[in-house]
């Protein structure tokens, strides 16, 4: 779908949608509210880029159709200060020292570190590069068309990162899944029964855990592979918001965890 005045409208939307939910949810989990609460101030600052940056002219036709390699890294660096600032003042301790350490860094060593997570590298930096390029990556994708259907598909097909969740949104008389891209955020359909890590098919090695006090929310796992990532379930909360739900449910994170899963792509802030 060509990017338009009203996909930036949409888009906009969603971020204050993320925002409001932050806030919601840190009401409703004490388990995650400090997260939550940090949180909420990273999507309020991601907002402000997205509204910024969605004052320019519209991405233009590019030979080059993904959005990785129209990414402006140098652009991007302009809103680092700001960051290091959030996290400094309201970030945890460890991330908080990280922001201190990278203010001190050359411009070229910050570059570097935006540019790595491109390369497809998720250090303990990754945070950083990611929050400053979620909304960056966010506008140029809705500049580029989803595949109708891309359901074996287990990387983003407009800029082929990992998925951070999965989604099952309501169809007919059941729902359909979509896997959630970490970096762009750009939903595509995929196959309900299939693991998005080894291509497992066997409902028998893909088992499925969820708690009491956050049912729309569970832990897909593969007993093949080891790995899993978390589903929101449309179906179950029509008010959820699939990024910010898979954040504020770190308890299922930490029990994957126990359970010998790895998680296919952590979140932003690093579960």
């Amino acid at each position: 779908m060509p990017y338009t005045e009203q996909a930036s409208t949409v888009r906009k939307s969603e971020w204050e949608k993320r925002v409001q939910r932050a806030a919601r949810l840190a009401e409703r989990f004490a388990h995650s509210q400090e997260i939550l609460a940090f949180y909420g101030e990273v999507l309020k600052l991601q907002r402000r880029i997205f509204d910024e940056i969605s004052q320019a002219p519209a991405p233009s036709a590019s030979s080059e159709a993904r959005v990785c390699g129209r990414l402006d890294v140098a652009e991007a660096a302009r809103h680092l200060p700001a960051l290091l600032s959030l996290v400094e003042e309201q970030g945890p301790a460890k991330l908080a020292e990280e922001a201190s350490t990278i203010r001190g860094e050359s411009a070229e060593q910050r570059g570097t570190m935006l540019a790595s997570l491109l390369a497809g590298e998720l250090s303990e930096r990754a945070f950083f590069a990611r929050a400053l390029l979620q909304p960056y990556a966010e506008r140029l994708a809705a500049s580029l068309p989803v595949p109708a259907y891309a359901g074996d598909k287990s990387v983003c097909p407009l800029c082929d990162s990992r998925p951070q969740a999965a989604v099952l949104r309501p169809e007919g008389d059941g729902g359909k899944r979509y896997l959630l891209c970490s970096l762009c955020l750009t939903e595509w359909e995929f196959r309900r029964i299939l693991c998005p890590a080894c291509g497992e098919e066997n409902h028998r090695q893909l088992p499925r855990y969820s708690a009491e006090e956050v049912d729309a929310v569970r832990v897909e796992g593969c007993d093949t592979c080891h790995f899993y990532l978390k589903s929101v379930d449309m179906t179950v909360d029509g008010l959820a918001v699939p990024l910010v739900d898979e954040v504020a449910t770190v308890p299922l994170d930490l029990w994957a965890s126990e359970h010998g899963y790895k998680k296919i792509t952590p979140n932003l802030m690093g579960f």
